[in-house]
């Protein structure tokens, strides 16, 4: 039985490693294992309820997703061959697999079984790092994602009585699929704080994009400059987000940390460290007990640096979901060091965190204090605000 003190639930198991486009794509599921290998490591597994989901149903993808799509992902899942690139499958991007609908399904049926143990009060905190596959539009699949489970749980959300859902997505990438599912539905707040989309995937994303005609403001996007670090990517969530999110007052939360913004990331250009990753990890947190009695579900998304990036911040973000914080001082355990050794021939990262003792915490400067317009990064925060803030009765120019 599970402990009925843990207020926090964590979806995993091995089979999630069956999300797997081959092994030259990207995203490769070792990034998930590394995850819950340095979780369970460093006791983080011991103050969660881990729990493996079964496989989402046509009838609740199709809540979401054409059905014909979902017959489309069942046909290449059992014969790859198959495929339709006009769906989005059998493509660079999205490559078919045998077991194709079943892992994402399963993906799927994990975020939704937070959505509802959060709605019901089972739980305050839900976490599935295998999740956030934010790209996937209704009809087909995009940037790595086949189902997209976000929007089916935020769906789930609202059809079992949810008034209000804010969906703030983290990635380096723009949150499309989210966003265009729920465009012109002004039930859900979408917020996306990425790079640019004109030097980077889906080329989405600005920040005239503020929801469809019934209703206007339910989208926003905050698109940064590429090499934008740490303070200026924390300045950028910190002076958008809470203020949206606290004036749009949802009943859940629904959060995506994608940590493809990191310096190293192979597929990306921003220059942000773990350390940040983790600052707003807490922030989001802290958003969800102060707007939404703290139902909060929280997903991964992209991360493509397997060894020294994913494991840390995703194992960060569950440790602040369960309320016991991980300080990024903390050493690397040295049995899932010797492991990644093993697998991969190169040495793990020491310590929890990218930055010296020396440089943390992060300043970061809050729009209170000013703004400079001639600053890359201060102009598209300004132009998020402009296009946005007056529409929640929000002054863009101060706090």
């Amino acid at each position: 039985m599970p402990d009925m003190a843990h207020r926090t639930r964590l979806v995993w198991d091995d089979g999630f490693t069956a999300y797997n486009f081959g092994p030259s794509h990207p995203m490769a599921p070792v990034r998930l294992d590394l995850t819950t290998r340095l979780a369970r490591s460093l006791g983080v597994l011991d103050k969660v309820e881990v729990v493996c989901p079964g496989v989402a149903s046509d009838e609740l993808l199709s809540s979401v997703h054409d059905p014909g799509y979902v017959a489309a992902v069942r046909a290449a899942s059992a014969d790859p061959a198959a495929a339709e690139p006009r769906r989005g499958l059998g493509t660079e991007d999205d490559p078919a697999f045998l077991g194709m609908h079943e892992a994402s399904a399963r993906i799927v049926q994990g975020t939704v079984d937070l959505c509802d143990a959060v709605w019901r009060g089972e739980i305050d905190h839900g976490v599935n790092y295998c999740g956030g596959m934010h790209h996937a539009m209704a009809t087909h699949a995009a940037g790595f994602c086949i189902y997209n489970d976000a929007a089916v749980g935020i769906q789930h959300l609202l059809d079992s009585g949810a008034e209000r859902v804010a969906y703030v997505d983290i990635d380096v990438h723009h949150g499309d699929g989210v966003e265009r599912i729920f465009w012109n539905d002004p039930r859900v707040l979408t917020v996306s704080v990425h790079e640019s989309g004109r030097a980077l995937f889906p080329g989405t994303g600005y920040p005239g994009d503020i929801g469809g005609p019934d209703a206007r403001g339910s989208a926003a996007n905050v698109a940064l400059p590429p090499g934008t670090g740490d303070s200026e990517w924390l300045r950028a969530i910190e002076s958008v987000v809470p203020h949206l999110v606290e004036a749009f007052d949802p009943d859940v939360l629904v959060t995506q940390h994608g940590c493809d913004t990191h310096s190293q990331d192979p597929l990306a250009h921003l220059t942000v460290s773990v350390d940040a990753q983790r600052r707003a990890h807490e922030c989001l947190h802290r958003l969800a007990h102060d707007v939404a009695d703290g139902r909060w579900v929280a997903l991964g998304g992209g991360g493509y640096e397997l060894v020294d990036v994913v494991p840390r911040s995703w194992t960060h973000l569950a440790a602040i979901a369960a309320h016991a914080p991980v300080p990024a001082e903390t050493e690397v355990p040295q049995d899932w060091r010797d492991h990644v050794l093993e697998i991969s021939g190169r040495e793990g990262p020491a310590t929890m965190g990218d930055l010296r003792p020396e440089d943390l915490p992060i300043w970061v400067r809050s729009w209170g204090m000013g703004h400079n317009p001639d600053r890359p990064v201060d102009a598209a925060i300004l132009a998020t605000r402009q296009a946005v803030f007056p529409l929640h009765g929000l002054d863009p120019w101060f706090d």
